[in-house]
């Protein structure tokens, strides 16, 4: 098996052509004309009818940096992070203020000393 399979396989290795244009600020027509040049390799996928592309990260991370350059991908990836960051705080929030109430009724059944 060669790299390109390898990387199918691991975790996070591949990202939908969805997420390439949320995160790294590609447009379709960029990515649908990187895999006509063979620039990129691509799977297609269907969720519910509807298709999608399944594209390697790697590759697509080095062709946002080819059109837009360097600073342009760490700037997108700097802010699909912090969206991530934020998204998950407002959910552990959510849960510790949970977790507090429920301590908070427990500590009131429990008998004073």
């Amino acid at each position: 098996m060669d790299d390109v399979d390898l990387q199918w396989r691991r975790k996070g290795a591949t990202l939908s052509d969805k997420t390439a244009r949320r995160e790294l600020g590609l447009t379709q027509e960029e990515i649908l004309a990187a895999i006509d040049a063979g620039e990129l390799h691509y799977r297609v996928g269907s969720m519910h009818g509807n298709p999608w592309l399944r594209l390697l990260r790697s590759e697509v991370e080095a062709l946002a940096a080819r059109h837009h350059g360097d600073q342009h991908l760490r700037r997108h990836q700097a802010a699909a992070e912090l969206a991530r960051i934020d998204r998950d705080l407002r959910r552990l929030r959510a849960e510790v203020a949970g977790l507090e109430q429920r301590r908070s009724e427990l500590i009131a059944e429990l008998p004073q000393r």
